[in-house]
């Protein structure tokens, strides 16, 4: 659940910590736990806010004047993709637009991205000689496909990494 802390800044400039944690669920429910956090700030007329931490968000950045439709949009995005979702949306520069349009050309979940190479190539009908078999660098071939731009991997595990086809 992925969740933010907004305080006041009123009370902050003034020497108070004044905050809660809310949950990132609708840009309407976030707005009014908002608002009823500054009318309990110690501050009278405390009605600037700031997102001074965050959790549940995989390391994705939220800057602390994110609007609460952003801040939402990537909660849920997250809770649809986790960590991957997370590691995307960095790649994008934090453009969440970008990172949801990525799964349009998600090609999977590998072990390793040369057991994606090597997938791909035997997929494709190449008849490779018996003889030859042993000699292929399949990951070689597979850094190759991702430095000439082919192919983005993103590792999530020890041995997981999720393959997309580049724009």
């Amino acid at each position: 659940v992925a969740s933010d802390y907004p305080i006041c800044l009123a009370a902050y400039n003034n020497g108070h910590l004044h905050g809660a944690w809310i949950e990132a669920t609708s840009p309407d429910e976030v707005r009014d736990k908002i608002r009823a956090m500054l009318a309990a700030s110690p501050e009278p007329d405390g009605d600037e806010w700031a997102i001074h931490d965050y959790e549940g968000f995989e390391g994705a950045r939220l800057s602390e004047y994110a609007s609460f439709e952003t801040v939402c949009a990537l909660a849920a995005f997250i809770a649809e993709h986790g960590a991957l979702g997370a590691k995307l949306y960095r790649n994008f520069g934090d453009d969440i637009t970008q990172a949801e349009a990525a799964f349009e050309d998600y090609a999977g979940s590998y072990h390793s991205a040369a057991d994606f190479a090597e997938e791909l190539i035997r997929d494709s009908g190449t008849e490779i000689p018996a003889a030859l078999d042993y000699y292929i660098d399949w990951t070689a071939l597979a850094r190759d496909m991702a430095l000439n731009g082919e192919i983005m991997v993103f590792q999530t595990g020890f041995d997981e990494v999720h393959i997309f086809w580049s724009r």
